[in-house]
């Protein structure tokens, strides 16, 4: 009941303020021609780090390596910056103590880079906040702590704001892109929990929705990850036995596998293609 009465607040809450900051939005223009030098700076956790549990991070790759293709189609003499961590919340993005940087924290290595490429930045992408939610659920009995999601999708309401808005002052011009997650707790239902699959499907999108609320009031624009992997798609194909949504995580991630909720290469390839459609 306690998790059902915070999912209940939050989206209200989220709703109004997200009707609010869309209304008269514009998507930022692209910084400089298409023969100028420039730079795609990569933001967040372990997905954005392109880590598989098979070869580890791969910063060049995932999903990132995809989004830099997309942009040099056009803007060839772009290069990526990769500065995500894996195991990033969006509470140690802000203060540090997961990955070492010069700076003291992924934020402010960010805010350094933007200082002085600001200007030749074309686009960031921000992937951050699974991991404040995710770290509430016990792997060995799948049993999800009420308190800690409260407390983790509360620190996302809190810092993914302040994230985005110290990325948009230090790069006014550059496309800011943030991308909200899949559930690869769907999996649980290939197991025999469906109530789990079901329970955090709406944990879900409580979080995506506080993730489109960030983006919205900071003037981003948001990559709908959660659509392209038919998160809400409960259908059963016919002849099929899994409904779509459970059958799209085994398929595009290493949950039905390894236990693992990293995307594999097919799941990376769909959310760069998500993110190019989405660049502009």
């Amino acid at each position: 009941m306690v998790v059902k009465r915070l999912v209940v607040a939050l989206v209200a809450a989220a709703a109004l303020v997200l009707a609010s900051a869309t209304a008269g939005w514009a998507a930022p223009s692209p910084t400089g021609s298409a023969n100028a030098m420039g730079y795609y700076l990569a933001l967040g956790d372990s997905l954005a780090a392109g880590y598989q549990p098979t070869t580890g991070v791969d910063r060049d790759g995932g999903y990132t390596g995809d989004v830099l293709a997309g942009i040099q189609a056009t803007r060839p003499k772009t290069r990526l910056v990769n500065l995500a961590c894996p195991g990033e919340r969006s509470t140690t993005m802000v203060s540090g103590g997961v990955c070492a940087y010069d700076e003291g924290n992924q934020l402010d290595q960010a805010l350094a880079f933007l200082h002085a490429h600001g200007r030749n930045t074309r686009v960031v992408t921000v992937q951050v906040g699974a991991n404040d939610v995710q770290r509430c659920v016990d792997r060995s009995t799948l049993a999800i702590d009420p308190v800690c999601i409260q407390a983790g999708m509360a620190d996302v309401a809190t810092y993914l704001p302040m994230i985005l808005g110290k990325v948009h002052a230090e790069a006014p011009h550059a496309q800011v892109v943030v991308l909200n997650y899949y559930n690869p707790f769907l999996a649980a239902w290939a197991i025999g929990n469906a109530q789990l699959a079901q329970q955090s499907a709406v944990l879900q999108g409580t979080l995506n929705t506080i993730i489109g609320v960030a983006a919205a009031s900071s003037g981003s624009t948001v990559a709908d990850v959660a659509t392209a992997f038919q998160s809400t798609n409960w259908t059963v194909p016919p002849g099929g036995a899994l409904p779509t949504n459970v059958s799209v995580i085994c398929a595009l991630t290493w949950m039905c596998s390894l236990f693992d909720i990293h995307a594999n290469d097919a799941g990376y390839a769909l959310i760069g293609r998500t993110v190019v459609a989405r660049l502009g």
